[in-house]
Formats: C-alpha cells, sequence, structure tokens
C-alpha cells in the first residue's frame, strides 16, 4: 500500500468515527424518523468523499420522490448517489454483513434483498412500496451486479414493478468516473472475483478522481418491461454521451 493510500485511509477512519459519533448524537435526542436517516446518509456521504479526496458532480436535477435507477460500477456509487441526495438504497444482503459499512446501510434504512430467494423480493417489494410514500427517493441498481463500465447490462424489471404498480416517477441515473492522470475508468470499477478490501487500498492509492452522476427527468410508467428497457437505453445514452465529454 502507496504512502498516499495510508494517508487517505487514516483520514476515512477519522471520518467513518464522525460518522457514527454523528448518529448517536442525532440518536440521544431520540428516536430518528426515516426522513432522518435519509439525511444522516447523506451527510456521511459527503464526509466520505471528502476523506478519500473525491471530487463530484451532480448534472441534472436530483429527484426528491419516487424510484431511481442507476448504473452500477463500484461501491463508490453507493457513497456518490448519497452525496447527491437523501435516499434509501436496495442492497444486496451481503453488505448487511460488512464490517461498519453493513451497519451503516442499516441505520441508512437500507432494503436489503437476498438475490436467491423469491421471498425476499416479495418482501423488498413491499418495503419499496411502503417508502414511495415518503418525500425521499429509493435507488435501485437493476443491472443486478457492478461492472467494469463497458457496457450498461440488461436491466432486471422485478424491482422496477412496485414503482410502475404505485405509479410514481422513475428517474434514470447514469455514473461516471474519471482519474485525474488518464487511467482508465475500469480501473475503478469493483466487478467479478474482485476482492473488497485488495480494490479499496487500490483506490484509496489513485492519485486523484473525480465522480459525475447525471439525472435524467421523471417519468412514470405503467409497465414494468418497458420501463427497465426505457431507462436502461436511457442510463446508456447518458453514459455515451459522459464518456465522450
Amino acid at each position: 500500500m502507496s504512502w498516499r493510500a495510508i494517508r487517505r485511509a487514516v483520514a476515512l477512519g477519522f471520518a467513518l468515527a464522525r460518522v457514527i459519533l454523528c448518529y448517536w448524537t442525532l440518536r440521544l435526542r431520540g428516536p430518528l424518523t426515516m426522513e432522518q436517516r435519509a439525511l444522516w446518509t447523506q451527510q456521511s456521504g459527503r464526509g466520505i468523499l471528502r476523506s478519500m479526496g473525491i471530487r463530484y458532480q451532480i448534472e441534472g436535477q436530483p429527484p426528491a420522490h419516487g424510484l431511481v435507477v442507476s448504473n452500477h460500477l463500484s461501491y463508490l456509487d453507493i457513497i456518490i448517489l448519497a452525496a447527491a441526495m437523501p435516499c434509501f438504497f436496495v442492497a444486496k444482503i451481503e453488505i448487511g454483513g460488512w464490517p461498519f459499512f453493513g451497519h451503516a446501510a442499516r441505520i441508512g434504512g437500507a432494503i436489503f434483498l437476498n438475490r436467491s430467494s423469491r421471498k425476499s423480493a416479495n418482501s423488498v417489494a413491499r418495503l419499496m412500496s411502503e417508502r414511495f410514500k415518503l418525500p425521499i427517493p429509493v435507488v435501485l441498481f437493476p443491472e443486478g451486479t457492478s461492472t467494469d463500465g463497458r457496457r450498461v447490462l440488461p436491466f432486471h424489471p422485478r424491482l422496477i414493478d412496485p414503482a410502475t404498480s404505485a405509479k410514481v416517477p422513475i428517474t434514470a441515473a447514469a455514473l461516471r468516473y474519471v482519474i485525474d492522470d488518464g487511467t482508465p475508468e475500469r480501473e475503478l470499477c469493483w466487478f467479478g472475483d474482485a476482492l473488497f478490501v485488495p480494490h479499496l487500498a487500490k483506490a484509496l492509492g489513485v492519485g486523484g478522481f473525480s465522480a459525475r452522476v447525471r439525472f435524467g427527468p421523471p417519468r412514470i410508467y405503467i409497465d414494468r418491461r418497458a420501463a427497465a428497457e426505457k431507462t436502461h437505453d436511457e442510463v446508456a445514452a447518458m453514459r455515451a454521451q459522459m464518456l465522450r465529454s
């Protein structure tokens, strides 16, 4: 691990300690509402980005309601989107067992999905429907996995169904990472069999990079398959534009 990575790891450790301290300070005043949990997640995301030296740029208007569907490149996506807006994430159940990050996800109101269980998918759909009643968007990565960024995988329509059934707006979002020295974005993507800790060490050692997130306009769909196909194409088109600029 490089000295740059070590310095950032120490800074990240202090940032994580502040995140937990902030939570317990709020918690002493009484139970947190779901809106307060989402705001805590946003503040935490911004603090973690500062500690890692990650710059981020928001293009378009972050939504205040409904479902957000995004391409998925890395665990960093969660921090970027959390910093961009108060929100709740649909996350794979394995994240709930991660040291610190799993605990933080539960505090922030994450909805955990066991991708191999139909019962879990049905439970997640019910929870999403409940969250749509709040003025906080739910974020879903409908590719079902993170990728190396070469293409946007087809979107799975099952968990888009709660939004189409409730007729809430669906907003497409595209994520892009730019490394200062021209290193390909792929080096920051977490995909395949890459282990979390070695990848995080590599990300901390990168000279400098920025993240861009672009939001499309919110749209209401009545069919989940049409919603999956059209939002996929919208995300892919935004990604292509971002890669050219």
